[in-house]
């Protein structure tokens, strides 16, 4: 197989499976998930508590944006 034919293969290969996440990958996002059994626990009137959910909170768009960059570093060949 020749470089083009198989950048075209490839490039056929990711649309394929790009296609087949967003037909099938719908149903993840129709609903939001529920937490209310775990908010309904939880006393938010300290300041300990609040300072908690804050780090957790932005610990988590931390955690987001590493695992996005680690991601879009495989697919663009970035090391």
């Amino acid at each position: 197989m020749t470089n083009s034919k198989r950048k075209n293969a490839s490039f056929i290969l990711k649309s394929f499976v790009g296609l087949f996440l967003m037909v099938f990958g719908l149903d993840a996002f129709a609903e939001p998930p529920d937490f209310t059994d775990l908010t309904d626990a939880v006393d938010f009137s300290t300041v300990i508590t609040a300072l908690m959910t804050i780090m957790g909170a932005l610990a988590g768009v931390y955690i987001v944006n590493r695992g996005g960059n680690m991601i879009l570093g495989k697919i663009g060949g970035r090391r």
